[in-house]
């Protein structure tokens, strides 16, 4: 069958499937369907709530129903499909079959349905908030935390003038966005956050992560009954890098009873080898591992008392830590500084293996 037959009978079909109910999935024996292997993927999919949309979510009636099209769309990002417009390559019979339909969606049809579900910019926000309450729900650990940090995503496109930004990776100034994540210890994503002209991250964590964080991270009773009993108890501890180093901001989070974990942008000089002990510390992917470590109290510029911690290298390099977690131990504080890289390795896959528009947390604007 032909091309012009095949987009022909697809707009007949999806005539016919605007007067009912979408096609019905049906799944035939087949063997050597090109990318069955993404097949493995889908239940991990359905259990981190693909399918579990909100009910304002909704498409006309027509021959391929919502869940269709969400499957359609998480399919593309495992096969490494970077934009709609290369779907026109593929065999659409095979992929068929991966959805148990006779065919996946003409790009155009796909196009339109996608633009649907992107008219309500609410939606998505209200998506991402009802699965990421799901998601810190599953954290093991009573005392969570929370890691943030910027990434710059360049922008090959001409349709938008955006600023520049600077790109460490190419140590060039070239037109992007800046996206901010929020993701767990073990580097899963929980919130994204997309600024095209990037106010910082101390003003990103201070307008968008902090008060997103208040309305859904969880609080047990047991940690209500702490707090109340403790001025200095933390309910969270947000983890980040230099750049939202901030006297001010650390006093304010202290405030709302949240922790801070993060490097000392200004730590002096260097303390006596001396004071430093060897610990068995237990890295977030479950190794262990020995590091010296040593704490001393401080007192930044606006009167805040913190803790310090500092590791010691093999060359003699001192690593100095800020936080306000005053009941996690030291080897605990220094896994859980450290566990920032388990967020840099997720920003390096989601770079060279994710689909054009990041993966399904950018299907529709936020």
């Amino acid at each position: 069958m032909g091309y012009a037959t095949t987009r022909t009978l697809e707009r007949v079909l999806a005539a016919v499937g605007k007067l009912g109910a979408p096609a019905p999935v049906e799944f035939e024996s087949a063997c050597d369907v090109a990318g069955g292997g993404v097949l493995a993927a889908v239940p991990a999919l359905l259990a981190q709530g693909l399918l579990r949309r909100p009910p304002s979510y909704q498409l006309p009636q027509g021959f391929y129903g919502i869940d269709s099209i969400f499957l359609v769309l998480a399919l593309m990002a495992l096969a490494r499909i970077r934009s709609l417009e290369q779907l026109r390559y593929q065999a659409p019979g095979e992929w068929g079959k991966l959805l148990g339909l006779d065919r996946i969606p003409e790009v155009r049809t796909l196009r339109e349905k996608v633009e649907l579900l992107c008219t309500d910019l609410g939606r998505a926000k209200e998506w991402n908030s009802q699965l990421a309450k799901e998601w810190m729900a599953r954290q093991d650990s009573a005392d969570l935390y929370f890691y943030c940090d910027g990434h710059v995503r360049v922008y090959h496109g001409e349709k938008t003038p955006l600023p520049r930004h600077y790109v460490a990776r190419e140590r060039l100034c070239l037109r992007a966005t800046v996206d901010y994540w929020v993701n767990a210890m073990d580097g899963q994503p929980f919130l994204y956050i997309n600024k095209e002209v990037d106010p910082g991250l101390v003003a990103t964590l201070k307008n968008d992560v902090v008060p997103w964080l208040e309305q859904l991270a969880p609080k047990t009773a047991e940690q209500q009954q702490r707090l109340a009993e403790d001025g200095r108890a933390h309910w969270f501890t947000l983890v980040f890098d230099r750049e939202g180093y901030s006297p001010e901001l650390f006093a304010e989070l202290f405030a709302k009873r949240i922790a801070i974990l993060t490097y000392h942008k200004f730590p002096k000089q260097d303390w006596p080898v001396e004071q430093f002990a060897a610990h068995r510390v237990e890295l977030a992917v479950g190794q262990t591992v020995t590091m010296k470590l040593a704490e001393r109290g401080t007192r930044l510029s606006n009167n805040l008392w913190l803790r310090e911690i500092r590791k010691l290298t093999d060359s003699g390099h001192q690593t100095a830590m800020l936080t306000t977690n005053f009941s996690a131990p030291m080897p605990v504080l220094a896994a859980s500084m450290f566990a920032r890289w388990c967020q840099e390795n997720f920003f390096r896959y989601m770079r060279e293996n994710s689909t054009g528009w990041t993966g399904l947390w950018n299907m529709a604007p936020r």
